[in-house]
């Protein structure tokens, strides 16, 4: 079974997704780490992550792997540990950026469709449901409001002791959701069959259980 995790910048699809996988021994892939992976590479090559031309020059040469290590999944580029570094805000922005670019969703949308091939999976990002999965058996689209969404992340880079506002953290929500909404190739949208859950006024919890009810219903999954 594939399940179809979208949305927004800091709707709380990883947290989401993380554990929805673990309750049903599912494998989780989380694709907005891909790309933030590619975007740290862009930083350190000095490359500007707006630029296509350059950015499809390198992108046959970055190398991106996943391994699980203590149930964790952890980021690899090369043989760097990037799990931490690719949440940074300006890594944010950079993998926002690349994503717009044809030639490194390609080549990433390649390696998420093998990943999917052969196991259960929830998978989460902007254009899963849409383009990556789009037979994918379940189709979430998890929203909230900007200054929710805000609000979380600002948090959540607090506590990792990474220095930074609420109003940075809004802006560089509302930029991304700019940037991955008016995209030409596979922008962030509702795939026509999803479901839409605004996860603004709910728990975690309570958004695990509405997932979890329409996994049942579509699946018969005893969880």
């Amino acid at each position: 079974m594939k399940i179809a995790i979208d949305g927004p910048a800091g709707a709380g699809k990883s947290t989401i997704s993380k554990e929805i996988a673990k309750r049903l021994g599912f494998i989780y892939i989380d694709t907005g780490a891909m790309y933030r992976s590619v975007g740290l590479a862009a930083l350190n090559a000095a490359i500007d992550t707006t630029n296509e031309d350059e950015l499809s020059r390198i992108i046959e040469d970055i190398d991106i792997s996943i391994k699980n290590i203590d149930n964790t999944q952890r980021f690899y580029l090369g043989v760097d540990d990037v799990t931490e570094k690719i949440r940074e805000p300006e890594v944010s922005v950079a993998a926002s950026n690349v994503a717009v670019v044809p030639a490194v969703r390609l080549k990433l949308v390649e390696l998420q469709r093998r990943l999917a091939e052969s196991s259960d999976v929830v998978m989460d990002g902007r254009d899963i449901g849409t383009y990556v999965l789009p037979n994918a058996e379940l189709k979430i689209f998890l929203t909230a409001s900007v200054d929710e969404r805000a609000e979380r992340r600002f948090e959540e880079l607090k506590a990792k002791n990474v220095d930074t506002t609420f109003d940075a953290v809004k802006n560089d929500i509302i930029y991304r959701d700019k940037n991955d909404s008016e995209r030409e190739f596979a922008p962030l949208k509702p795939a026509h069959d999803s479901v839409i859950i605004d996860s603004t006024d709910l728990s975690i919890e309570e958004v695990i259980d509405k997932i979890l009810g329409l996994v049942k219903e579509r699946r018969n999954v005893i969880i």
